[in-house]
């Protein structure tokens, strides 16, 4: 996946509307994988979290985070 480029809109509502697309897929893709498993990724990013430098960005990442183990939990 190197070499491939995604496009994406100029627009801020048109980006908001692909990152929120791109939260549900993230969702589904945990659900698909099984609860073992999709806690482990969890466990993982919430690691990475911790490991940044930036706070604004962590905290960005922390609330993606809680959004998609809400939307898992339905």
């Amino acid at each position: 996946m190197g070499k491939v480029e995604f496009s994406t809109d100029d627009e801020t509502a048109v980006l908001a509307q692909e990152l929120n697309c791109m939260k549900a897929m993230v969702t589904l893709i945990l659900k698909a994988m099984g609860q073992a498993d999709a806690g482990k990724v969890i466990i993982k990013m919430e690691k990475y979290i911790t490991e940044l430098e930036d706070p604004a960005q962590a905290d960005v990442f922390s609330n993606t985070i809680k959004q998609i183990k809400y939307a898992y939990k339905q």
